[in-house]
């Protein structure tokens, strides 16, 4: 495991949770100026190595809107519509 780098994504993200394989879940969010906002999501595996990394975009009620998965592949921005599960 890269202690280095696990400090500096604690530093960075600041909020995370441990994964049942080792993993850690790291997030933060921000707010726009128009009331909505992003919550940035990074997935690493017991090496501390980044396994997929996106953007959740939330409305100003909190309703989820879009998904942009950035990592492994950028797939842009994709509307949520409700009737995913």
């Amino acid at each position: 495991m890269d202690a280095r780098k696990r400090e500096q994504n604690e530093r960075k993200f600041g909020t995370w949770r441990n994964l049942p394989d080792g993993g850690r879940l790291y997030s933060y969010e921000v707010e726009g100026r128009s009331g909505w906002r992003a919550r940035y999501v990074k997935e690493v595996d017991a090496e501390e190595l980044t396994v997929r990394f996106y953007q959740d975009v939330y409305d100003g009620e909190g309703r989820l809107r879009e998904v942009h998965h950035k990592y492994p592949i950028d797939l842009g921005h994709q509307q949520v519509t409700g009737e995913e599960p």
